[in-house]
């Protein structure tokens, strides 16, 4: 009975050797790190075990044991989410599976920019190599279909100004329609505290008038001044007289200097010849310059010319203004 006795202290005190052995193992393995330094894809189907196992072929641990041990211990850490994600070399296992578990995947972002017109959108989106690339550079009127302008046939104007983020897998028109499901919100938005009294129809008048005052001005502080000024006009039955519209109907072929033809070129956009608002916006914009439209700022200013700096002297009268352009562009 004795030895019976100490055969099984034996057996007891080997087997906490062996338990105590491996737990300390399983310690070391949960705080090693793994050494990854990439941008680790997670593909679809792809499973914890399955990336363990990778992990395990490179040599990144020893003992596979461990890691399938903390598979049981921690079940959650198997539901791990497709995308790409951004690993460092000190990152353990647990850490690793814990980002994937998350989905705490890489965000990349594109920036449309305010006052870009739609090929400087299109070519914005065709630079970004971190999207996905659908539209057809050849022929957009497919893409114009696939995207709701809410009857509006001209793209123009059409998309909000902002910088989006997004995650690998995301196409061109992802952003493209995102940015169009933002421009209604935010014009929608601004439309319902709209000043009173405003020589608008309908929101995208407002979006028209938008894209001109930015246009016009670099200066934020500008843009209900700007707008104040074209509103007056409007209501005068004026010219708007504003050269971004002479500008935007002789692209791609303007070369940077508006000529006596120009003015008087008879285009759609030319509001040197016809008045009124032309008949789309010519950039995109994003808030600032829609609030500037539906708030513009009160006053009898009718005329405006730049000083050179990127700021603008405002007139009430003409001859007053033909001073101004004397004093700033003419003299210049």
């Amino acid at each position: 009975m004795k030895k019976f006795f100490i055969v099984v202290l034996i057996l007891l005190i080997a087997f906490s050797g062996v338990t105590l052995y491996f737990w300390q193992g399983f310690k070391s393995f949960v705080k090693e790190p793994l050494g990854l330094q990439q941008e680790l894809v997670v593909a679809k189907g792809e499973t914890a075990t399955g990336l363990g196992q990778q992990w395990y072929d490179e040599g990144r641990f020893e003992n596979f044991y461990y890691y399938q041990l903390l598979m049981r211990m921690k079940p959650e850490l198997r539901n791990i989410k497709v995308g790409n994600y951004q690993v460092t070399p000190e990152m353990t296992a647990v850490d690793v599976l814990q980002k994937l578990v998350k989905g705490d995947v890489i965000t990349y972002q594109v920036t449309l920019v305010e006052g870009a017109n739609i090929y400087e959108v299109l070519t914005a989106l065709a630079d970004n190599s971190d999207l996905t690339h659908t539209i057809d550079t050849t022929n957009y009127s497919d893409t114009w279909e696939q995207l709701d302008f809410t009857g509006k046939d001209y793209p123009e104007g059409l998309f909000f100004a902002d910088t989006y983020q997004f995650t690998k897998g995301d196409s061109d028109l992802d952003i493209l329609r995102r940015a169009h499901k933002r421009l209604n919100q935010v014009l929608e938005e601004e439309w319902a505290n709209r000043a009173k009294d405003l020589p608008y129809e309908q929101p995208y008048e407002a979006l028209i008038m938008a894209s001109i005052v930015e246009k016009e001005t670099a200066v934020p502080a500008e843009r209900s001044q700007i707008s104040g000024v074209f509103i007056r006009r409007l209501e005068r039955g004026m010219l708007l007289q504003t050269d971004p519209t002479i500008i935007y109907g002789l692209l791609p072929d303007f070369d940077g200097n508006i000529r006596r033809r120009d003015i008087r070129n008879p285009h759609q956009w030319n509001t040197y010849v016809h008045k009124g608002l032309p008949p789309t916006p010519i950039a995109i914009v994003g808030r600032d310059a829609i609030h500037a439209a539906m708030q513009p700022e009160e006053g009898d200013t009718l005329y405006f010319v730049a000083k050179g700096d990127g700021s603008h002297h405002f007139s009430k009268t003409l001859s007053e203004h033909n001073r101004a352009v004397r004093k700033y562009q003419l003299n210049r």
